[in-house]
């Protein structure tokens, strides 16, 4: 099958040789022209823009965007003035679903057909595959079905479901959700909950760490409540073999928790992370959707607060607490790590 790829970042270029491999033809285009060379040497054929790429593309034409979400609505507009009824534009990236709800409704009027998809792999996926989750109407879904098939895992990736009778494309690894918004609402979940399996890792490692007991007595003093039983905080754990045994038959064992041990194989103080912590987008979406809904999640939300910390959203609110400290009981501040 032919298909259209705008943008060849991390993913963009991953998915594109994922499929060269699986025999399909690829017209490519990003802003980077040295990004469209790389990828007409492994064989796809290179186009010096949007409206160039279209030419290239036979009806109905397929055109996949990965990009950034802040970029899909300029895009999305400029392709709905090139390509033709019966055209599909799909976004495999991380956008708002509602956004999809809205590009959906205005391309139909066109008679054009808009496809969100949730796309979960990262810089593995080249090797690994791509797990998908797919929204939009079934018409352009089915046609792209061979271009799913060939960017996901594939059944041989995990082992069978112990009761479950196959019926779909989820053992393969894609997933038709629903509507145009459905993909990017699974996908915003799947995120979300990643953002609370991290910070659960993150938080329970950091209290094997603060078990050694000479970072124990750097952070304890008399503003604070000391501890009880020093004597019970003298361990000096092995982070990077803790990690690695967890590996082996626990049931925190994840993906997630292997490449947590492969950092911490190179860098067994991860000397080489600031700990500043970015958010994409999908925690935040999932909160508020949570809200809209009326349903609690405690742990995604405070896994999104955590990372807001991380990047010194709190240090205001931090010399606030001090301060009314100061005021009601004269607590002086202590300086860091006295």
């Amino acid at each position: 099958m032919q298909l259209g790829m705008i943008g060849l970042g991390r993913m963009g270029a991953n998915m594109t040789k994922r499929l060269l491999r699986a025999g399909h033809q690829v017209v490519v285009f990003d802003r980077s022209s040295q990004a469209v060379a790389d990828l007409a040497k492994e064989g796809a054929t290179a186009s010096t823009s949007a409206a160039d790429l279209v030419t290239k593309l036979a009806s109905p034409r397929h055109v996949w965007l990965m990009i950034p979400a802040a970029f899909v609505d300029a895009a999305v507009d400029e392709l709905a003035g090139l390509v033709a009824k019966g055209d599909t534009i799909v976004d495999g990236g991380n956008s708002y679903y509602k956004d999809d709800i809205r590009r959906a409704k205005a391309l139909a009027a066109k008679g054009i057909h808009y496809v969100d998809c949730g796309t979960s792999g990262g810089v593995w996926g080249l090797d690994r595959g791509y797990s998908q989750m797919i929204g939009g109407d079934s018409v352009a879904v089915s046609r792209l079905d061979s271009i799913f098939k060939a960017l996901a895992p594939g059944k041989a990736s995990a082992p069978p479901t112990p009761g479950r009778v196959s019926k779909g494309t989820a053992e393969e690894g894609y997933l038709h959700c629903g509507p145009p918004g459905a993909g990017h609402f699974v996908k915003m979940v799947h995120n979300g909950i990643e953002y609370g399996l991290m910070a659960a890792y993150a938080e329970g490692l950091n209290v094997l760490r603060h078990a050694n007991a000479g970072l124990t007595t750097r952070v304890v003093d008399a503003e604070t409540t000391p501890l009880r039983e020093p004597g019970d905080f003298q361990y000096e754990f092995d982070l990077a073999e803790v990690t690695e045994v967890w590996r082996r038959g626990s049931v925190v064992a994840s993906w997630l928790l292997d490449l947590t041990a492969q950092a911490f194989a190179s860098d067994r103080t991860l000397e080489a992370y600031s700990g500043r912590v970015s958010d994409s987008g999908e925690g935040r979406w999932t909160v508020l959707a949570a809200i809209e809904e009326g349903v609690p999640v405690h742990v995604i939300s405070a896994a999104l607060m955590d990372r807001f910390e991380s990047r010194g959203q709190s240090e205001f609110a931090n010399k606030v607490l001090s301060a009314m400290r100061m005021g009601f009981g004269g607590h002086l501040e202590k300086a860091a790590g006295s």
